[in-house]
């Protein structure tokens, strides 16, 4: 398998999970930098590599009510002070190819939405800057399909790639995550990261927004580490009650350092 580099940080073979985290949406300037802060502090104490994922512009909206974000410049910009100050690699995801040259300028890893992993210019646009590009995995692909995913990035060159499962369409408003996606995935030779708090969502559920049940991202995220994922994405909030978005799928931040320690065992383990 290839290890992928974000920064100092190793991805994937038997290196130790790596931890992407945020809040769904930057809701402000104060909030975000203080999610960012407190997950760095956590994650360093608990020596786990750390990623901070906030997204600037939430384009894929249930509803056109929705809060979306403060936007690309603004957005980037508060992404960018963190980035700075804080010393730590950022992810964001990119909804359209006009905003990728100023997005890369920034961002360290660019995120390919899951319900646009199947658009063909953007995901060669993103590739084409040579950034590590993390392709969330559409609810509505087979693991298999995914090949056809990454070919599309190393047509241009890059293998930088990491590829994110979040749950597979069951029905209406469901989502279901099948373990053996992870395996299946990751003999395409990239790392594999599993989203645990997406996979909890209930897509539209409460129309015209999106529900979950996040008590139950703690289980999957410990089942995708005994699997063997190369890193855990979630979605974390100080009080997902109170979120602009995706506050019933989220992880409440104080109970983020418990379920670390615990998958962090679970790693050690299986990659001994």
């Amino acid at each position: 398998m290839k290890t992928v580099k974000v920064k100092n940080i190793k991805i994937g073979s038997k290196n130790p999970f790596c931890l992407i985290a945020g809040p769904c949406v930057i809701e402000g300037e104060k909030i975000t930098f203080e999610t960012a802060e407190r997950l760095k502090e956590i994650t360093e104490r608990l020596k786990i590599p750390f990623i901070f994922k906030s997204s600037y512009d939430k384009a894929n909206r249930s509803s056109l009510n929705s809060y979306r974000g403060p936007g690309l410049k603004k957005g980037l910009k508060i992404l960018f002070q963190i980035k700075q100050k804080l010393q730590i690699p950022i992810l964001s995801d990119i909804h359209c190819q006009h905003d990728i040259d100023e997005a890369a300028e920034v961002l360290d890893v660019i995120q390919i939405p899951a319900l646009l992993s199947r658009q063909t210019d953007l995901i060669l646009k993103a590739a084409s800057t040579g950034k590590v590009v993390n392709i969330k995995k559409g609810q509505f692909l087979s693991p298999w399909a995914v090949k056809n995913v990454i070919e599309k990035v190393i047509s241009t060159g890059n293998k930088n790639i990491l590829i994110t499962e979040r749950g597979t369409f069951f029905g209406y408003h469901n989502l279901v995550s099948d373990f053996r996606a992870l395996p299946i995935m990751r003999k395409f030779g990239y790392p594999v990261i599993f989203d645990a708090t997406h996979s909890v969502q209930y897509p539209a559920g409460d129309s015209p927004s999106s529900s979950g049940a996040s008590e139950f991202a703690p289980y999957l995220a410990q089942a995708a580490v005994a699997v063997g994922c190369d890193g855990l994405f979630l979605e974390v909030h100080k009080n997902p009650e109170r979120a602009l978005c995706d506050g019933p799928n989220m992880l409440a931040l104080k109970d983020l350092p418990g379920l670390l320690k615990v998958v962090k065992k679970i790693d050690r383990l299986i990659k001994i």
